[in-house]
């Protein structure tokens, strides 16, 4: 992978956690395909369109005041006109309520599609880990 075309994508996706910082459905809007597919933990297993992505960014606004968002050891491999991502994500801030959250620790992964020269965002994935005995997300580990 060039560094040029590895710092296009680092760029695509700190404009997400931009977005997420500002609270700005606009900004989030920029870095997705329009068609970008999403494996979220929220329910339903997928969610499918710039439009059903957006609307889960909304619902987070919707819960917290201030958001902040921290991505750690982002990974990348790229291959002509794709690429995908992994890392650790978190979730935090001051929920409308007042009270504020440290949020807990995601896995990430992203695949990546250059469309008109542009590297977008076209699917999403975040996990925790499964206590299978148990059926429990293990929503305490850390990276």
């Amino acid at each position: 992978m060039s560094a040029h075309e590895e710092a296009a994508i680092r760029r695509q996706i700190e404009k997400v956690v931009e977005g997420l910082r500002a609270k700005d459905l606009e900004a989030l809007r920029e870095p997705y395909a329009t068609d970008v597919v999403s494996f979220d933990v929220e329910p339903p297993l997928q969610h499918v369109g710039i439009g059903a992505k957006l609307a889960n960014w909304a619902r987070v606004f919707e819960v917290f005041e201030t958001v902040d968002y921290e991505l750690r050891d982002l990974a990348l491999t790229m291959g002509g006109d794709v690429a995908f991502g992994h890392a650790f994500g978190r979730l935090s801030g001051t929920m409308k309520n007042g009270v504020a959250t440290v949020g807990m620790w995601v896995r990430v992964t992203y695949g990546l599609r250059k469309i008109d020269g542009t590297w977008r965002i076209a699917h999403d994935q975040v996990s925790v880990p499964l206590d299978i005995l148990s059926g429990t997300g293990m929503v305490d580990l850390e990276p």
